[in-house]
């Protein structure tokens, strides 16, 4: 009888309202300091507002402004030429130092903390040590490059070389990709190496066939991750190209101006509000197009340890 009274007693049900006051402060930050800017900001997009005077609806105005600003499309090939060859060839560098950290040799632990160190170091600290680095006349760069007879360009001052110059700064701190590779490979089960070994697999085929399927989800997430990032790149550009307190650079021939210095530009420097905003969700779009491009073409390449 009693466990007829139990079996047929419904469970409980927590009122709503407690969980709803755990987890008011999120809620309220989110809605105050992320939802309400966010929103605000669409529509400052189709105005003109200077911050001083009140916004004036303007339309579509500020984007048909962008398409024809030449600074605009600048910084578009910019920031999109450190993400096409800054992000592949990021992730395959990560990967050949995860692979070589993962040999058991000799001081190992030691060799993983100095690829990681840099990974650390503040970007702005990192940024100006690499901006003495790369001096035309005294860097060590090119005291380097000319004691072995090579070339020594004129880093930050020649066009054609300050976007790589950007791209090794990148790479310098490739440590955490590193690290989350070598996490990955720890965990590719030791009997399948067994397995193809014993059906004859060479070096190469055992890295396609074994190591590199168990390694697309991380390459998944780090793609994306090293995306969102290469587009909204802005320290290191601006930090390289800083002249004098808050002035609009954007480095030689506006080689360094990438697309968030040009909507900081916009909106701190020229108090241009509405294209600033513009230009934001303009960026949020991309990143939400190619993020959903990246997660539907991953069926094809992902292979996850269920399937």
């Amino acid at each position: 009888m009693a466990e007829a009274t139990l079996a047929g007693r419904r469970p409980r049900r927590r009122p709503a309202w407690a969980g709803l006051a755990f987890s008011s402060p999120w809620i309220i930050g989110l809605v105050v300091f992320m939802a309400g800017p966010i929103l605000v900001s669409l529509y400052y997009s189709f105005t003109e507002f200077n911050l001083f005077q009140s916004p004036r609806w303007v339309g579509l105005d500020n984007y048909a402004t962008l398409l024809k600003d030449p600074k605009f499309l600048g910084s578009v090939f910019n920031t999109a030429y450190l993400a096409i060859i800054g992000v592949p060839l990021g992730l395959a560098f990560a990967l050949l130092v995860a692979l070589a950290l993962n040999f058991p040799v000799k001081g190992q632990p030691l060799y993983r903390a100095i690829v990681y160190l840099p990974a650390i170091v503040p970007v702005v600290t990192a940024s100006y040590l690499w901006r003495w680095v790369f001096n035309a006349q005294y860097g060590y760069l090119n005291q380097v490059l000319g004691s072995i007879g090579l070339p020594q360009p004129n880093w930050l001052a020649d066009p054609m070389w300050t976007k790589p110059a950007v791209l090794v700064i990148t790479w310098w701190g490739i440590g955490a990709t590193a690290v989350i590779y070598l996490a990955a490979l720890k965990q590719v089960p030791q009997q399948l190496y067994e397995a193809a070994a014993v059906d004859g697999a060479n070096g190469w085929q055992r890295f396609w066939y074994v190591t590199w399927p168990a390694l697309t989800p991380v390459t998944l997430f780090q793609l994306i991750m090293g995306v969102i990032a290469a587009l909204q790149i802005f320290a290191p550009t601006y930090l390289l190209t800083q002249s004098r307190g808050n002035a609009a650079n954007g480095g030689p021939g506006d080689s360094l101006l990438t697309y968030t210095m040009h909507l900081f530009h916009n909106a701190f420097v020229f108090l241009k509000m509405g294209q600033a905003a513009a230009m934001a969700w303009i960026l949020f779009l991309v990143i939400g197009l190619l993020t959903s491009f990246i997660l539907l073409t991953s069926r094809r390449w992902v292979h996850y340890g269920s399937e």
